[in-house]
């Protein structure tokens, strides 16, 4: 990346405007057209949104994109039609058993439901605010009991994948663990056992980054510091680690760069929430030190990784390792290529890694590698919020574009004539970016800061 060190939350003004205005529109447009009963949107083909039934994962983003255009924009129809879906269509996903998304799909609408009511914005009952409640408890403990112990009596919560595996995607869902624990509540096992869920979410985190995240310390032959795996699969008759392992990334051994985005931003945000609790809560789990450097550890490795393995613009291929990229000399000195016949761009990447390099900077402070990040983050944000990624075409219901959902099952769309996926969104690559502008809008006008815990 070559990163702009004089841009400012301030001078990205204009081009959040901007965005803000497209994405009212489209968000509106997209209300209109979708019908539920096909399942939630996950990513548009030929600019239309479209479903994909693997797991309902991405309803949340959907009705997280109103709510966050009211925050940025004080337009209640959109709180109306975020906070009515939500009632309408979410009580399942609080529920739902089958998946490691909660944190995705719940504190995107209940969560930020609750987080405005907190904050003013919205005049809520009493009543209300703890049904939001009501539901983020019930969703932290349902995520928590996917639960795989380990060999050394810590454990994981496991992907849709079973009790094998261990995703790099839930170090962000994993908040809502730690959410559910700030209001009180637990899990109940067996024999009324009370499960803490801070400690569940804290081990989860602790064994992501342990496992999922290499440091340069000779683990095997491609041990590059800040390579994220996507998935670590382990024997579940003994508890052991076994293999690295991949869904959406070219190999276990190269760095798909979804996954190392969750991974960054997942880290900064528990960097964040450790800082609100007590150092008797934590004492109990390792201490204060001991977690906070290992968060800091996979933080700042996966931060520099991305950094060092991003085109000069701030926007990744879909992974670091794919075979195309071979054929793109020096891709990494020139802005990124949406366009281009060998390997494809992953925008929803850049707008995941951009809040957590943001983040990390502002939990590092005034220190010059948080300086270097904070200004890193702004780089990537100011690409996104222009073309070729902002989606300007009224016709086309994304929001960002030249997103990639899942390339070794080829499910993403090739234009005709075109040999890589090009030009399509996917709904978690747009809330995100929604969330990005809500935090640099924030930034700019010295209005609270945006967290999951609020």
């Amino acid at each position: 990346m070559k990163i702009n060190h004089q841009a400012t939350p301030g001078g990205l003004k204009r081009a959040l405007d901007r965005f803000l205005d497209v994405s009212g529109r489209k968000i509106l447009a997209l209300n209109r057209a979708w019908d539920p009963s096909q399942g939630s949107p996950v990513f548009t083909r030929q600019g239309k949104y479209t479903a994909r039934g693997w797991t309902e994962w991405t309803q949340g983003f959907q009705f997280g994109c109103q709510l966050l255009q009211f925050d940025a924009t004080g337009d209640p129809a959109f709180f109306t039609m975020g906070r009515d879906n939500t009632v309408k269509f979410m009580a399942r996903h609080v529920s739902h058993i089958g998946v490691h998304d909660h944190g995705f799909n719940n504190l995107s609408t209940y969560g930020n439901l609750r987080r405005l009511a907190r904050e003013g914005r919205t005049s809520e009952t009493a009543d209300a605010l703890l049904f939001y409640e009501m539901a983020l408890k019930a969703s932290g403990a349902v995520q928590a009991a996917r639960w795989t112990a380990i060999h050394d009596g810590t454990g994981f919560i496991h992907s849709f994948n079973g009790p094998h595996s261990l995703f790099s995607d839930t170090l962000r869902s994993v908040r809502s663990l730690m959410l559910a624990h700030t209001l009180g509540h637990s899990l109940m096992g067996e024999n009324d056992a009370r499960i803490s869920l801070l400690q569940r979410g804290i081990e989860h985190a602790a064994n992501t980054a342990r496992y999922n995240v290499y440091y340069g310390e000779g683990r095997d032959a491609y041990d590059v510091r800040g390579r994220v795996v996507h998935e670590s699969i382990f024997n579940t008759t003994d508890g052991r680690y076994r293999c690295p392992s991949t869904q959406q990334g070219y190999s276990p051994f190269t760095t798909w760069t979804r996954g190392l985005a969750w991974v960054l931003l997942g880290c900064a945000e528990e960097l964040e929430f450790l800082d609100t609790l007590d150092d008797s809560e934590l004492d109990a789990l390792g201490g204060r030190g001991a977690i906070r450097a290992l968060m800091l550890k996979a933080a700042t490795a996966t931060a520099d990784f991305y950094i060092e393995n991003t085109p000069a613009d701030g926007v990744p291929y879909w992974d670091t390792g794919a075979p195309g990229l071979a054929k793109m000399p020096r891709h990494l000195q020139h802005a990124s290529k949406p366009d281009n016949p060998y390997e494809p761009v992953d925008s929803s990447a850049a707008a995941i890694a951009a809040q957590g390099l943001l983040r990390l900077g502002r939990v590092l402070g005034a220190e010059t590698a948080g300086r270097e990040y904070y200004q890193a983050g702004l780089t990537v944000a100011k690409t996104l919020f222009a073309p070729p990624y902002l989606s300007e075409n009224p016709k086309h219901q994304g929001l960002i574009l030249h997103s990639v959902y899942h390339r070794p099952n080829g499910w993403d769309y090739v234009p005709r004539g075109k040999k890589v996926p090009f030009g399509e969104s996917s709904m978690w690559g747009d809330y995100h970016a929604m969330e990005l502008a809500v935090y640099l809008q924030r930034e700019s006008q010295g209005g609270p800061y945006l967290t999951f815990f609020a």
